[in-house]
């Protein structure tokens, strides 16, 4: 037990980059955290980190023998799991990001109705228009909209979403509507600039892909400015098909160049199958993706 216990503690430091992270959330002091690993070091023969004044590294020996950890505790983890039953209560802590958009309109809504069906679950939501490393920002679950490019991770696809090229009615009427992609390089834009990190927008023609330069009017990180500037007839603006689905119902934009679009990106639920997963978050994983799959983002 004690060395499962400084297989824990080691984990914990690897994933939240201190030992005095690993000793609060382990509820315990920094000197006893200093000893365990000192100790599994000791047992071991080997050096598994390597501390200065402002960050830890792992060694060569550190990185193996943290997988290592990582299989034996998760299959323990689930062990203990399936002699649990269905009806006892949840507990722990989850950690859940997405990105700010789609989580303040699905995710936290979602994870607000988990938490109060299950009273003993606290949780951690981080809303960042950034990719975030799952294990080393001690991540549980991520919902992403992208191509999954990190093999080791487990992906849940739950839908898609289309990149969509919006006007209003108004701006299309004063400016006319673009026919082929290459015609929004005579049109006023509006640029998001986390969807379009460049003076460029991404089309489709046939098979290929196409990149169209433009000029924007407007430049703006924040989501609902560049929205409420298409819609008061500023100029085009891509957006991802979610964003703009209230608003093409109630006719205050419309799409245009439809059949130029990109291939639709894939909503995914994400996780790490080397993280310890408990029953919380394997039943949150499983509820999340029920409640996604049945929505329609465009």
């Amino acid at each position: 037990m004690d060395k499962l216990a400084s297989m824990r503690t080691f984990v914990r430091i690897v994933e939240l980059g201190s030992l005095t992270a690993a000793a609060n959330e382990l509820g315990t002091s920094l000197p006893t955290v200093v000893r365990a690993l000192a100790g599994l070091e000791r047992q071991l023969g080997v050096l598994l980190l390597k501390r200065t004044t402002r960050r830890i590294h792992l060694t060569d020996e550190g990185t193996q023998y943290l997988e290592h950890c990582r299989l034996i505790l998760t299959a323990i983890q689930e062990s203990e799991d399936l002699l649990v039953s269905r009806g006892r209560e949840l507990h722990g802590k989850l950690t859940v990001t997405a990105s700010v958009g789609f989580g303040q309109r699905y995710v936290s809504p979602l994870l607000t109705r988990f938490l109060m069906q299950h009273p003993g679950v606290r949780a951690e939501l981080m809303l960042l228009d950034r990719m975030v490393g799952l294990v080393e920002e001690g991540i549980d679950v991520a919902i992403r909209i992208a191509h999954l490019k990190d093999s080791s991770l487990v992906a849940v696809p739950v839908g898609t979403v289309r990149r969509v090229c919006c006007g209003s009615e108004r701006y299309l009427q004063h400016h006319g509507t673009p026919e082929v992609p290459a015609d929004v390089k005579g049109h006023r834009c509006i640029r998001h600039t986390v969807l379009a990190p460049r003076n460029d927008w991404q089309f489709r023609i046939g098979h290929r892909k196409v990149t169209i330069p433009i000029s924007p009017v407007l430049a703006s990180n924040s989501i609902e400015s560049a929205l409420n500037a298409c819609m008061d007839g500023l100029g085009l603006g891509v957006f991802l098909s979610y964003m703009v689905a209230p608003y093409i119902r109630a006719d205050r934009l419309r799409c245009v160049l439809e059949r130029f679009e990109p291939e639709p990106i894939p909503v995914q639920i994400v996780y790490s199958p080397s993280r310890l997963m408990s029953n919380t978050v394997r039943t949150f994983i499983n509820e999340c993706a029920g409640e996604l799959k049945r929505v329609k983002f465009d």
